[in-house]
């Protein structure tokens, strides 16, 4: 099921590089992207990325917003995780650059990580978001799609391939990625609601 959801979201992804060079939409406010909260928990000793399987269950049956969101801190807790002092020092780096403004140095620093370890998860994650600020969609999707080959449930890329698709004019896929980041995680702060104006949109009124 994973590698068919992994095929899906990649297919999204090259679908939407087709319209890149004629946007239709105004470039999306850069608060409504799926990043990690600012108070996420060191992660638990022992924690290892395979609790990442019952996080997701609990993550699916959460009773109220206040457990869902606990349990999505977790989750980035998980995938924050780089085990390499190096790479904590410079994504500290790379917080700074981007609080400043100075998304080209954060690009930079990014892609260092990347090169000194390739299956972060986040730093391809958060070089996608800063891609998508500096409003190069094509290097944003070609990063959007390598987080979601290693981890086909991360709803911030799928949340944010589907603000990136909605950026670009293409409203039916982004309408199937955001209903894809519902299916991981039912409770993403106004997706739902973008969700039902997409569906009217896309789909037509229901009769």
């Amino acid at each position: 099921m994973s590698r068919r959801f992994a095929t899906f979201s990649i297919a999204l992804t090259l679908a939407a590089a087709a319209t890149l060079l004629t946007p239709q939409a105004g470039f999306a406010e850069s608060g409504q992207w799926v990043g990690p909260p600012s108070n996420v928990p060191h992660t638990q000793r022992g924690e290892h990325p395979r609790d990442l399987n019952f996080l997701f269950e609990a993550l699916k049956i959460a009773p109220d917003e206040t457990s869902a969101k606990a349990i999505e801190s977790r989750i980035w807790a998980v995938w924050l995780t780089s085990k390499s002092d190096t790479c904590n020092l410079l994504m500290t780096r790379v917080k700074t650059a981007i609080d400043a403004g100075k998304l080209d140095l954060a690009v930079k620093l990014l892609d260092s990580i990347i090169e000194l370890k390739p299956d972060y998860i986040e730093a391809w994650n958060r070089r996608a978001t800063v891609f998508y600020l500096k409003k190069e969609y094509g290097h944003a999707l070609s990063d959007i799609a390598q987080v979601l080959a290693r981890e086909p449930r991360h709803f911030g890329a799928l949340a944010g391939l589907g603000i990136l698709l909605q950026d670009i004019g293409d409203d039916k896929h982004a309408l199937e990625a955001y209903r894809r980041a519902l299916a991981v995680d039912p409770h993403l702060e106004g997706i739902d609601e973008k969700v039902n104006s997409l569906t009217e949109k896309v789909e037509g009124r229901a009769i």
